[in-house]
Protein backbone atom coordinates (compact mmCIF):
# COMPACT_ATOMS: atom_id res chain seq x y z
CA UNK A 1 0.00 0.00 0.00
CA UNK A 2 1.00 3.61 -0.44
CA UNK A 3 1.90 5.62 2.65
CA UNK A 4 -1.17 7.79 2.02
CA UNK A 5 -3.36 4.68 2.38
CA UNK A 6 -1.85 3.67 5.73
CA UNK A 7 -3.95 4.99 8.60
CA UNK A 8 -2.41 3.24 11.61
CA UNK A 9 -5.48 1.40 12.90
CA UNK A 10 -4.30 -1.99 11.64
CA UNK A 11 -0.98 -1.52 13.40
CA UNK A 12 -2.58 -1.00 16.80
CA UNK A 13 -4.98 -3.90 16.26
CA UNK A 14 -2.43 -6.44 14.98
CA UNK A 15 0.89 -5.04 16.22
CA UNK A 16 2.23 -4.66 12.70
CA UNK A 17 1.49 -3.13 9.30
CA UNK A 18 2.66 -4.25 5.83
CA UNK A 19 3.55 -3.91 3.06
CA UNK A 20 4.05 -0.15 2.86
CA UNK A 21 5.71 1.22 -0.29
CA UNK A 22 8.41 3.66 0.84
CA UNK A 23 11.25 3.34 -1.72
CA UNK A 24 11.36 2.43 -5.37
CA UNK A 25 12.95 -0.87 -6.33
CA UNK A 26 15.79 1.13 -7.90
CA UNK A 27 16.39 3.07 -4.66
CA UNK A 28 16.49 -0.18 -2.71
CA UNK A 29 18.95 -1.68 -5.19
CA UNK A 30 21.27 1.34 -4.89
CA UNK A 31 21.41 0.97 -1.10
CA UNK A 32 22.15 -2.73 -1.46
CA UNK A 33 24.87 -1.99 -4.02
CA UNK A 34 26.47 0.54 -1.67
CA UNK A 35 26.56 -1.97 1.18
CA UNK A 36 27.98 -4.71 -1.01
CA UNK A 37 30.66 -2.36 -2.38
CA UNK A 38 31.70 -1.60 1.21
CA UNK A 39 31.75 -5.33 2.00
CA UNK A 40 33.96 -5.95 -1.04
CA UNK A 41 36.40 -3.17 -0.09
CA UNK A 42 36.14 -2.32 3.64
CA UNK A 43 37.10 1.22 4.64
CA UNK A 44 40.39 1.95 6.32
CA UNK A 45 40.59 2.80 10.00
CA UNK A 46 38.02 0.35 11.32
CA UNK A 47 38.60 -0.73 14.93
CA UNK A 48 36.32 -3.76 14.73
CA UNK A 49 35.13 -6.15 11.99
CA UNK A 50 33.04 -4.47 9.30
CA UNK A 51 30.11 -6.80 9.98
CA UNK A 52 29.68 -5.36 13.47
CA UNK A 53 29.26 -1.84 12.08
CA UNK A 54 26.69 -3.03 9.58
CA UNK A 55 24.83 -5.13 12.14
CA UNK A 56 24.26 -2.50 14.82
CA UNK A 57 24.10 1.33 14.98
CA UNK A 58 25.11 1.69 11.33
CA UNK A 59 23.34 5.07 11.16
CA UNK A 60 26.28 6.51 13.10
CA UNK A 61 28.78 5.74 10.32
CA UNK A 62 26.76 5.67 7.05
CA UNK A 63 25.09 8.85 5.77
CA UNK A 64 22.84 6.77 3.50
CA UNK A 65 21.22 5.11 6.52
CA UNK A 66 20.71 8.43 8.31
CA UNK A 67 19.13 9.77 5.11
CA UNK A 68 16.73 6.82 4.81
CA UNK A 69 15.82 7.21 8.49
CA UNK A 70 14.60 10.70 7.54
CA UNK A 71 13.03 9.70 4.21
CA UNK A 72 9.60 11.39 3.97
CA UNK A 73 7.74 8.18 3.12
CA UNK A 74 9.30 6.26 6.01
CA UNK A 75 8.82 9.09 8.51
CA UNK A 76 5.24 9.80 7.42
CA UNK A 77 4.28 6.17 8.05
CA UNK A 78 5.99 6.05 11.44
CA UNK A 79 4.37 9.34 12.50
CA UNK A 80 0.96 7.74 11.95
CA UNK A 81 1.89 5.27 14.69
CA UNK A 82 4.02 7.25 17.14
CA UNK A 83 3.08 10.86 16.45
CA UNK A 84 5.10 13.86 15.27
CA UNK A 85 8.09 13.70 17.62
CA UNK A 86 10.59 11.04 16.60
CA UNK A 87 14.13 9.89 17.37
CA UNK A 88 16.12 7.11 15.71
CA UNK A 89 17.43 4.86 18.47
CA UNK A 90 19.19 2.33 16.26
CA UNK A 91 19.64 1.00 12.73
CA UNK A 92 21.19 -2.08 11.19
CA UNK A 93 21.45 -4.11 8.03
CA UNK A 94 20.01 -7.55 8.70
CA UNK A 95 21.39 -9.94 6.10
CA UNK A 96 20.61 -13.62 5.85
CA UNK A 97 22.92 -15.27 3.34
CA UNK A 98 21.67 -17.58 0.59
CA UNK A 99 21.38 -21.26 1.48
CA UNK A 100 21.97 -20.64 5.18
CA UNK A 101 20.52 -22.66 8.00
CA UNK A 102 20.68 -19.70 10.36
CA UNK A 103 17.38 -18.58 11.88
CA UNK A 104 15.91 -16.03 14.25
CA UNK A 105 14.01 -17.63 17.11
CA UNK A 106 10.74 -16.34 18.59
CA UNK A 107 11.40 -13.24 20.66
CA UNK A 108 10.20 -9.75 21.63
CA UNK A 109 12.52 -6.88 20.72
CA UNK A 110 12.10 -4.80 23.86
CA UNK A 111 13.29 -7.56 26.17
CA UNK A 112 16.90 -6.38 26.56
CA UNK A 113 16.92 -2.81 25.26
CA UNK A 114 16.50 -1.05 28.59
CA UNK A 115 14.07 1.58 27.26
CA UNK A 116 10.94 0.15 28.84
CA UNK A 117 8.20 -2.11 27.57
CA UNK A 118 5.64 0.46 26.42
CA UNK A 119 4.15 1.56 23.14
CA UNK A 120 6.57 4.36 22.23
CA UNK A 121 8.83 2.33 19.91
CA UNK A 122 8.33 0.93 16.41
CA UNK A 123 10.68 -1.02 14.18
CA UNK A 124 10.72 -0.27 10.46
CA UNK A 125 12.04 -3.13 8.30
CA UNK A 126 12.80 -2.05 4.70
CA UNK A 127 13.46 -4.81 2.17
CA UNK A 128 16.55 -4.42 -0.05
CA UNK A 129 16.02 -7.82 -1.65
CA UNK A 130 12.93 -10.05 -1.83
CA UNK A 131 11.87 -11.15 1.66
CA UNK A 132 9.84 -14.29 1.03
CA UNK A 133 9.11 -17.48 2.89
CA UNK A 134 11.79 -19.15 0.76
CA UNK A 135 14.39 -16.50 1.69
CA UNK A 136 13.54 -16.63 5.40
CA UNK A 137 11.29 -13.62 5.86
CA UNK A 138 10.03 -12.61 9.29
CA UNK A 139 6.81 -13.99 10.67
CA UNK A 140 4.52 -12.30 13.18
CA UNK A 141 1.80 -13.51 15.54
CA UNK A 142 -1.06 -11.02 15.11
CA UNK A 143 -2.12 -9.36 18.33
CA UNK A 144 0.81 -10.71 20.35
CA UNK A 145 1.98 -7.16 21.12
CA UNK A 146 -0.89 -6.99 23.62
CA UNK A 147 1.09 -9.33 25.89
CA UNK A 148 3.60 -8.13 28.42
CA UNK A 149 7.28 -9.05 27.95
CA UNK A 150 7.41 -12.80 28.49
CA UNK A 151 10.36 -14.79 29.90
CA UNK A 152 13.28 -15.30 27.49
CA UNK A 153 16.32 -17.54 27.66
CA UNK A 154 19.76 -16.94 26.14
CA UNK A 155 20.85 -19.97 24.11
CA UNK A 156 23.98 -18.52 22.45
CA UNK A 157 23.17 -20.99 19.66
CA UNK A 158 25.59 -20.48 16.74
CA UNK A 159 22.69 -21.07 14.32
CA UNK A 160 20.73 -18.16 15.84
CA UNK A 161 21.31 -14.72 14.31
CA UNK A 162 20.25 -12.86 17.46
CA UNK A 163 23.01 -11.39 19.62
CA UNK A 164 22.39 -13.70 22.59
CA UNK A 165 20.53 -16.45 20.75
CA UNK A 166 17.59 -15.27 22.80
CA UNK A 167 14.23 -16.97 22.53
CA UNK A 168 10.96 -16.87 24.38
CA UNK A 169 10.65 -19.48 27.09
CA UNK A 170 7.10 -20.25 25.98
CA UNK A 171 5.97 -22.24 22.97
CA UNK A 172 4.56 -20.28 20.03
CA UNK A 173 2.07 -22.04 17.76
CA UNK A 174 3.50 -21.70 14.26
CA UNK A 175 -0.02 -22.02 12.86
CA UNK A 176 -0.77 -18.57 14.29
CA UNK A 177 2.09 -16.92 12.42
CA UNK A 178 1.77 -14.62 9.39
CA UNK A 179 4.67 -14.40 6.88
CA UNK A 180 6.07 -10.90 6.37
CA UNK A 181 6.54 -10.96 2.59
CA UNK A 182 8.16 -7.79 1.24
CA UNK A 183 9.56 -6.79 -2.13
CA UNK A 184 12.54 -4.40 -2.47
CA UNK A 185 11.49 -0.91 -1.36
CA UNK A 186 8.58 -2.14 0.76
CA UNK A 187 8.49 -1.73 4.54
CA UNK A 188 6.87 -3.41 7.48
CA UNK A 189 6.32 -1.82 10.89
CA UNK A 190 6.14 -3.85 14.08
CA UNK A 191 5.69 -3.27 17.78
CA UNK A 192 8.48 -3.98 20.27
CA UNK A 193 6.40 -6.61 22.10
CA UNK A 194 5.43 -8.43 18.89
CA UNK A 195 6.22 -12.17 18.84
CA UNK A 196 8.38 -12.61 15.74
CA UNK A 197 10.93 -14.98 14.23
CA UNK A 198 12.31 -16.05 10.86
CA UNK A 199 13.41 -19.28 9.23
CA UNK A 200 16.40 -20.27 7.08
CA UNK A 201 17.12 -18.76 3.67
CA UNK A 202 16.92 -21.60 1.16
CA UNK A 203 16.87 -19.25 -1.86
CA UNK A 204 19.73 -18.43 -4.22
CA UNK A 205 19.97 -14.77 -3.08
CA UNK A 206 20.86 -13.18 0.21
CA UNK A 207 17.93 -11.65 2.09
CA UNK A 208 18.81 -8.07 2.99
CA UNK A 209 16.85 -5.57 5.02
CA UNK A 210 17.51 -2.16 6.53
CA UNK A 211 16.08 -2.04 10.05
CA UNK A 212 15.42 1.31 11.75
CA UNK A 213 14.26 1.63 15.38
CA UNK A 214 12.17 4.72 16.11
CA UNK A 215 11.21 5.97 19.55
CA UNK A 216 9.44 8.99 21.00
CA UNK A 217 11.44 11.46 23.12
CA UNK A 218 9.77 10.59 26.43
CA UNK A 219 11.42 7.17 26.43
CA UNK A 220 14.45 6.84 28.67
CA UNK A 221 17.29 4.38 29.13
CA UNK A 222 16.70 2.51 32.38
CA UNK A 223 19.68 0.13 32.42
CA UNK A 224 22.60 2.55 32.10
CA UNK A 225 23.54 6.15 32.68
CA UNK A 226 23.79 7.24 29.05
CA UNK A 227 22.09 6.42 25.77
CA UNK A 228 22.05 7.97 22.33
CA UNK A 229 19.59 8.80 19.57
CA UNK A 230 19.49 10.69 16.28
CA UNK A 231 16.80 13.40 16.09
CA UNK A 232 14.39 12.85 13.21
CA UNK A 233 11.52 15.31 13.49
CA UNK A 234 9.35 17.28 15.91
CA UNK A 235 10.23 18.44 19.41
CA UNK A 236 12.15 16.87 22.28
CA UNK A 237 11.48 18.63 25.60
CA UNK A 238 12.96 15.70 27.58
CA UNK A 239 16.50 15.35 26.19
CA UNK A 240 16.83 11.90 27.69
CA UNK A 241 19.32 10.89 25.00
CA UNK A 242 22.63 12.30 23.80
CA UNK A 243 22.14 13.37 20.21
CA UNK A 244 23.94 11.61 17.36
CA UNK A 245 24.69 13.85 14.36
CA UNK A 246 24.30 12.63 10.80
CA UNK A 247 27.77 11.48 9.65
CA UNK A 248 29.42 13.79 7.13
CA UNK A 249 30.92 10.89 5.21
CA UNK A 250 30.91 7.12 5.40
CA UNK A 251 33.12 5.70 8.15
CA UNK A 252 34.81 9.04 8.82
CA UNK A 253 37.26 9.19 11.76
CA UNK A 254 34.79 11.29 13.77
CA UNK A 255 31.91 8.88 13.18
CA UNK A 256 34.09 5.87 14.02
CA UNK A 257 35.12 7.48 17.31
CA UNK A 258 31.49 8.24 18.14
CA UNK A 259 30.53 4.68 17.21
CA UNK A 260 33.03 3.29 19.73
CA UNK A 261 31.66 5.63 22.41
CA UNK A 262 28.07 4.55 21.77
CA UNK A 263 28.93 0.87 21.61
CA UNK A 264 30.74 1.04 24.94
CA UNK A 265 27.54 2.28 26.57
CA UNK A 266 25.29 -0.12 24.63
CA UNK A 267 27.48 -3.02 25.69
CA UNK A 268 26.57 -2.24 29.31
CA UNK A 269 22.88 -2.22 28.38
CA UNK A 270 22.64 -5.17 26.02
CA UNK A 271 24.80 -7.59 27.96
CA UNK A 272 23.18 -7.20 31.37
CA UNK A 273 22.47 -10.61 32.85
CA UNK A 274 24.25 -12.51 30.07
CA UNK A 275 26.21 -15.52 31.28
CA UNK A 276 28.50 -15.55 28.21
CA UNK A 277 30.20 -12.93 26.06
CA UNK A 278 27.81 -11.20 23.64
CA UNK A 279 30.09 -11.21 20.64
CA UNK A 280 28.67 -8.26 18.75
CA UNK A 281 29.38 -5.95 21.72
CA UNK A 282 32.79 -7.38 22.60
Amino acid sequence: MQVSDFKGEDYWRDGYALPIDVLTADEAQKIRAEVEAIEADPPAGLTRPLGKYLRTNVHIVMPTVARIARHPNVVDAVKKVLGPDLLCWGAEFFTKEAHTTKVVTWHQDLTYWGIGYGDQEVTAWIALSPATEESGCMKFVPGSHKNEILPHVDTFDENNLLSRGQEMAVKVDEADAVPVVLMPGQMSLHHGRMFHASGPNVSDDRRMGLVIRYITPEMKQQNAGRDYAMPICGDDPYRNFDYIPEPESAFSPASLALYDEVMAEHAKIMTQGAEKTVAIYS
